[in-house]
């Protein structure tokens, strides 16, 4: 039977998109089913501020009417500008186990980056690197983290066979707060900083939330600034990140450090609500959902005893004052006793290496990888078949 990929332009064609993950991986125990709204949101050209500088066209492929398979084409115009690149990004990819369907969803977004003078494409990103990003070459046989990328090992195999080439490897590191090395030293190292340096390390003020984010928004655009793909959020997409992040905070999720007053750091931690995520296999929050999502996390909180960190910058200028181990050590401290034994960093930059020695030194372990990949545009625009 032939394989058929078309633009998604209809409603009907979009709830296949959104859906066909659950007729690929709904066997799968360790699949985590995702919050469909989470997902439309991310798809929402029309009230996502990412896509007032980006551009999405989104495709799926039929074979005798079914849905075997999806992929979106981004053009991130802001990373274009910032990073002096012609590069398309492709992502939200879901396939079934058959190269020949995953070539021609990759020939349609080829196609159509080609068609607007793009020279790479690079993914996987849904739709950014600011959201969930990387394909899963690791550890297949554990859950993911909340925000986390998931996949089978024959996404790796498929898309490597079709020409794409590592980019840059990304790290998920896990700390087990009950196996801690190296706190009491940190903590003595912190507590002579503090005084040598003026630091003071403190959670946000959830009362004044708005003002907080302005401050965590000036820190991310320097502290980022380096980091490999990075491209500025606007303003306005930072607070709409940080609004929905919002209403998944515990109190003492966000911490900022000040050196002499001035904001040089902060870290995020959020409970892992995937461990409620993958017993709601509908992927709906209405109607029992949203109860069983408020249960789990509010009154029978043993449900979650793992959590992520998923943002933990510092200025430049302050790097030599070894913050961000301060800030892993803090919530070393602080999480625990609220019922968080297990952390999740991720993600962090394969060549990160100052990090990567802090992980280590707490007794961290690098336990599963993901990948983002390259491949050049133009040369291969009629080899589809």
């Amino acid at each position: 039977m032939t394989v058929i990929t078309v633009p998604v332009t209809n409603k009907k064609q979009f709830n296949d998109f959104i859906n066909l993950p659950w007729d690929l991986h709904k066997n799968n125990p360790n699949w985590v089913p995702p919050l469909k709204l989470m997902v439309k949101q991310n798809l929402d050209v029309k009230n996502n501020p990412f896509y007032k500088h980006a551009d999405l066209q989104c495709w799926i492929a039929y074979r005798d009417k079914k849905p075997v398979g999806r992929i979106a084409g981004i053009l991130n115009k802001m990373h274009n500008q910032f990073h002096h690149e012609k590069l398309a990004f492709w992502g939200f990819f879901e396939v079934e186990n058959n190269l020949a369907t995953a070539k021609h969803l990759f020939h349609a977004v080829e196609e159509w980056a080609n068609a607007k003078g793009m020279t790479i494409l690079r993914g996987p990103a849904n739709p950014s690197f600011n959201h969930e990003c990387g394909l899963q070459i690791s550890n297949f046989d554990s859950k993911p983290y909340f925000m986390m990328t998931q996949n089978p090992k024959y996404y790796q195999e498929i898309v490597e066979q079709l020409g794409h080439h590592k980019a840059k490897d990304m790290q998920a590191w896990l700390l087990d707060t009950q196996a801690l090395t190296f706190h009491s030293r940190l903590k003595k190292k912190g507590d002579a900083l503090r005084d040598a340096e003026g630091i003071v390390i403190r959670p946000i003020n959830r009362r004044q939330y708005s003002k907080e984010v302005e401050t965590l928004y000036e820190i991310y655009t320097e502290a980022w600034e380096k980091n490999w793909g990075f491209v500025p959020s606007s303003r306005e997409e930072f607070f709409h990140l940080a609004k929905e992040m919002k209403s998944l905070l515990i109190p003492q999720s966000i911490w900022i450090v000040e050196v002499k007053g001035e904001p040089a750091a902060f870290g995020v931690f959020i409970p892992d609500l995937n461990q409620v995520l993958v017993k709601n296999r509908s992927g709906r929050l209405f109607p029992t959902g949203l109860l069983r999502l408020l249960w789990d996390t509010t009154i029978n909180k043993k449900s979650i005893n793992q959590g992520r960190i998923p943002l933990l910058g510092v200025k430049s200028k302050f790097r030599h004052l070894q913050l961000g181990a301060l800030l892993y050590n803090n919530f070393a401290e602080k999480i625990p006793p609220l019922g968080y034994r297990f952390h999740e960093c991720s993600w962090i930059l394969e060549d990160n290496k100052p990090m990567q020695t802090g992980l280590h030194l707490m007794n961290a372990k690098h336990y599963k990888s993901y990948r983002v990949y390259d491949k050049p545009l133009g040369q291969n625009r009629h080899d589809h078949t």
